[in-house]
């Protein structure tokens, strides 16, 4: 008894000895500040003198300090429903107001404090700064200490928990868009240390590795929707592409939208019957979907939900906001992200660089998102459930997608958010040897990125012109100016002519029946509005007699896939290839450049309700992998072709091998399947293990 109130003297004497200097090194700062900066004053009554004035600034230090561990977390949680990009810009006012507020709570007023509203600011940031810097290095030698710390800047809101099981627990962290061939050749640069070690090639003399690298392939459809949905809730059934047109419902399904997001969520787990991999003591954290967690944050299929559920979604920017550290050095890592975006782009449009899309308008402050507050706000989540010894933790950090999309996959850009992202897994690995239970690392991506220019870019108009030119509709002006080369001009002019001869009758359809053409990266659908059901080949040749012919035969374009009368369907492609669906396996056709896996992808996507009338893939270059955007992306995912249906697992030793020698892996659900097993390995009967992904794959 003596010992363990002993213990817990010690930790009090400790925390308030940590408290004090805290304290100290805020005065010392605040005194620095007014010092150099002219705005700020720290007023006595007599004149100034050095003691008043130093006890002014411990007063306000101290002020600032309690309003800052009190009033900023009620504070934020008031402002739960801004946008978290509004919050975040906030966050140097609303601290720089608790400055203003600390400084005039002095109860003698000579001895006030003053500074100009923009001096406040920068005055807080840095006493913010300095104070969350000091606290870590006095915490970083008692491991009692930096647990709770990193505790409170993962989740304040935690409940009070037992000790954890002996079972270990599994972090899954996703990767978005990072493929197999970039993490390895990022391994081999040195610019992922703590991803080389875990594969046993640290740079220098090898090390036994930790971990293993297991390549797997998406379907037709290489996305975060229908890789998500597959690998958290087991099906990736009827989802054909990020966007599409549903004609019973007179609706566009985007994944990435919180509607259509719930509405995939709930047709999932209605087909499965499955929870979900979260379903056992689960946290989902930055997802698309849930994955049936109980815990979740930031999740977008629970958005539109009644208020209090939405809430839930944001919680996660709650719980690391809370913090003004937190809040302040997130802030200043946000605007040299900006900062350094708009460097880059400026560097890379001066240069001539090709390819080259827009980076202009809100774009450096929607990466600056996606690099810094969505990846702290995460990876804090994140050490907040593994802190609280949860059973399985999903947590997706989306940053290198985002730059990739627009700086290409391989650029340098790229590899600083892949060295950032090594760090942030460095960091997770730290956490959890401070865990109330053993932790296993899996590390996974939900698709690669396939690098090249855009269809508007190569030909002068988009997929939609094209679309409209072979059904004998307008085209912007735009669209008729012919580019160099003469394979692009006769191609411009095939898609510009008249799709039918002088005299013939000629459809013309009004607005309602116009086609409706959307892009998925390098994949395009087109759907007719007016027909209730999937159009056959022979109805589009009645209705638009060119219009196959203009999209087949275009060099831009790999292959088409439509429903057929005479065949159940076929795949199109230049010079009057029709090869039908069930003949691909011997006359691949216009797939053979796609590689083994493409006929059996294209056959699944046939299957699918909703699969558009017209489902159209971009060429592909096979000697360097290079596809044609339909979107303005020079790094791009969606469909078949190149590096983008190579993504990676990355999986501890301890666990079972994904798949027997010499197999693949296919499609998000076998991953889902894995994912249950290996749970299920760990903490055996409390985690059930879902069906089989083949059977899934062939209902």
């Amino acid at each position: 008894m003596r010992g363990v109130l002993g213990g817990r003297w010690r930790r009090v004497a400790s925390q308030v000895g940590r408290s004090v200097t805290v304290w100290a090194v805020s005065t010392a700062t605040m005194l620095v500040l007014a010092g150099i900066l002219p705005d700020f004053r720290l007023r006595s009554a007599d004149g100034d003198s050095a003691t008043d004035i130093a006890v002014t600034a411990a007063f306000g230090a101290g002020a600032f300090g309690l309003l800052s561990a009190l009033v900023w977390p009620l504070l934020v949680r008031l402002l739960l429903l801004v946008p978290a990009f509004v919050l975040g810009l906030l966050v140097f006012f609303l601290n720089g107001a608790l400055l203003l507020l600390a400084l005039r709570l002095n109860p003698n007023p000579g001895e006030r404090g003053a500074a100009a509203p923009e001096t406040a600011v920068v005055v807080a940031a840095v006493m913010s700064a300095v104070a969350s810097a000091t606290g870590a290095a006095l915490a970083v030698r008692d491991d009692d200490a930096y647990r709770r710390r990193l505790y409170r800047l993962a989740d304040r809101r935690r409940r009070a928990l037992p000790p954890g099981p002996a079972t270990p627990g599994t972090v899954f962290l996703q990767f978005d868009g990072v493929g197999h061939d970039v993490l390895l050749a990022a391994v081999r640069k040195g610019l992922m240390p703590t991803t080389a070690r875990w594969l046993g090639r640290p740079g220098g003399p090898e090390t036994p590795a930790s971990h293993r690298l297991t390549r797997w392939r998406t379907d037709w459809s290489s996305q975060t929707g229908a890789s998500q949905l597959g690998i958290l809730h087991g099906s990736t059934f009827d989802v054909p592409a990020f966007r599409w047109y549903e004609k019973e419902t007179r609706e566009v399904m985007v994944c990435n939208r919180p509607t259509s997001a719930a509405e995939l969520q709930r047709r999932a787990v209605r087909r499965t019957g499955d929870g979900g991999l979260l379903s056992a003591d689960g946290a989902s954290r930055g997802n698309l979907f849930s994955g049936g967690a109980d815990e979740q944050a930031l999740v977008l299929s629970i958005a539109t939900r009644r208020r209090s559920r939405a809430n839930r979604s944001r919680a996660g920017y709650f719980a690391y906001f809370s913090d003004p550290a937190n809040a302040v050095r997130t802030a200043l890592s946000f605007v040299a992200e900006v900062a350094r975006e708009i460097v880059q782009s400026t560097r890379a449009r001066l240069r001539g660089q090709r390819p080259r899309v827009s980076r202009g308008g809100l774009y450096p402050f929607v990466r600056a998102f996606a690099t810094v507050v969505e990846r702290d706000v995460v990876v804090a989540a994140v050490m907040g459930d593994m802190l609280a010894g949860r059973t399985s933790v999903y947590a997706d950090l989306v940053a290198y997608d985002e730059v990739a999309h627009h700086s290409g996959p391989m650029s340098r850009d790229t590899e600083k958010v892949l060295q950032r992202l090594d760090r942030a897994l460095a960091l997770i690995e730290k956490v959890a040897e401070h865990a109330p239970r053993p932790y296993r690392i899996v590390v996974l991506s939900d698709h690669g990125q396939s690098p090249g220019e855009t269809f508007r870019a190569c030909y002068g108009l988009t997929l939609g012109d094209l679309v409209r030119a072979g059904c004998g509709l307008p085209v912007p002006r735009r669209a008729r100016r012919t580019h160099s080369g003469a394979e692009a001009r006769a191609a411009v002019r095939a898609a510009l002519r008249i799709p039918v001869e002088e005299g013939e009758e000629r459809y013309r359809p009004d607005r309602r029946s116009e086609p409706i053409v959307l892009a998925s990266g390098n994949l395009g659908l087109v759907s007719f509005p007016d027909v209730p059901h999937r159009m056959t080949k022979e109805e589009i040749d009645a209705r638009h007699p060119a219009l196959l012919t203009t999209l087949a035969n275009h060099p831009g374009i790999g292959f088409l896939l439509v429903r057929s009368a005479a065949h159940g369907g076929v795949v199109l492609g230049a010079y009057g290839a029709e090869i039908p669906l069930a003949d691909l396996d011997d006359h691949p056709g216009p797939l053979t450049p796609f590689g083994p896996g493409a006929a059996d992808a294209v056959r699944r996507t046939h299957s699918f309700p909703h699969t558009a009338d017209i489902m159209v893939n971009s060429f592909l270059d096979p000697a360097d992998g290079e596809v044609l955007a339909f979107e303005e992306q020079i790094g791009s995912h969606g469909g078949l072709g190149g590096a983008q249906g190579a993504p990676f697992l990355l999986s501890p030793l301890a666990l079972s091998s994904p798949v027997a020698d010499g197999a693949e892996l296919t499609g998000a659900e076998q991953v889902h399947d894995v994912l249950r097993r290996w749970l299920a390995e760990a903490c055996g009967p409390e985690v059930p293990v879902g069906e089989a992904g083949p059977d899934r794959r062939a209902a």
